[in-house]
């Protein structure tokens, strides 16, 4: 698959948004390179499947996960780029950084069957390179209005007292100000393109069952008001919403710096945007809940938001808790 610099890509986002003409698009996660195809033409290669599209038809029943074996970077290796993170952090040059590292799976099922099992919000398949399966929405533009999602927080639920974990979670001190800081860089993005922006919804959350546990998860709805002639300006707008805050930080260019210092591995699509439009609206997700080909393995990336506020252990045990499919 040939990819493009993101230049090139947002000036064919416009070129093929003034004509109406649907498109699927990737961009990868610090938005230096993108990848855009028709529909049809993106069939052999990607395929997807949200709530209102999908190229990806099964005639046979889903596979069965049958082992699901992790192995994480040693605590004392993530630990080193955690430290790194935080130095930053009492400097100033950062007040949340989304922090990620790989995590090897063995597994009984290939990238295609893994995508073809997983249920969840966005799923997409690059084949012969990765499998995603995103609870999170980026934006979604829709008659002028264009929506965004942040998703900031993650708990387990126990089997117990599943209310409890809710009610923690939303309690947490440190989750709050992560989910204020997000929401205001979401919030200070969409106005850079669109006018009345106004946070819709804030600190709503959903249940998600795994194959590991149940959880739950943060977000909040914030939604402006584009201009007329909107389709003909997608890729002006994307190019000034992305890198995703969820997965960068505050403030972003010295934050992508020092992710790229910390973190010592290539994200390549992963933390990236994937994104359709069918003539009349967008719709598009980060590509979170990632697991790719990794010469022959596989490989999961995950991750979590870091602040001040941060406990090392604490966010060790968040990054192992996203490594999972999610299941019906």
């Amino acid at each position: 698959m040939k990819t493009v610099p993101a230049n090139k890509l947002y000036q064919t986002m416009n070129e093929w948004g003034k004509q109406g003409r649907p498109f699927v698009f990737l961009v990868d996660a610090f938005a230096e390179n993108g990848w855009i195809s028709t529909w049809e033409e993106a069939a052999p290669k990607l395929l997807w499947q949200t709530a209102r599209s999908g190229n990806a038809g099964f005639s046979s029943p889903p596979p069965q996960l049958r082992k699901w074996e992790i192995t994480p970077v040693a605590p004392a290796t993530y630990q080193k780029g955690f430290d790194q993170v935080m130095q930053h952090i009492r400097r100033g040059d950062t007040f949340l950084l989304n922090y990620t590292q790989p995590t090897q799976v063995d597994c009984n099922l290939d990238l295609h069957q893994l995508f073809q099992l997983s249920q969840a919000r966005y799923k997409v398949h690059l084949r012969g390179e990765f499998t995603c399966f995103s609870p999170e929405t980026f934006v979604k533009i829709d008659n002028g209005i264009i929506a965004a999602y942040p998703m900031k927080g993650t708990a387990e639920v126990s089997a117990g007292s599943p209310n409890d974990a809710e009610q923690q979670l939303l309690a947490d001190g440190k989750e709050l100000a992560e989910h204020h800081t997000i929401v205001d860089l979401i919030r200070n993005d969409l106005s850079q393109v669109a006018s009345q922006v106004t946070v819709k919804k804030f600190r709503y959350t959903e249940r998600l069952r795994t194959n590991r546990q149940e959880l739950i998860q943060v977000s909040s709805e914030i939604t402006g008001q584009l201009g007329d002639g909107w389709p003909a300006q997608l890729g002006d707008i994307f190019s000034r919403l992305l890198p995703a805050g969820s997965v960068t930080g505050a403030p972003k260019p010295k934050t992508t710096e020092i992710i790229r210092q910390a973190e010592k591995y290539e994200r390549g699509w992963y933390t990236g945007v994937f994104g359709l439009f069918d003539g009349q609206t967008l719709d598009s997700t980060v590509l979170i809940r990632f697991v790719e080909n990794n010469q022959g393995k596989l490989r999961f990336k995950s991750g979590g938001g870091i602040t001040f506020q941060s406990n090392c252990e604490q966010e060790y045990a968040e990054m192992i808790k996203k490594v999972y499919v999610p299941v019906a």
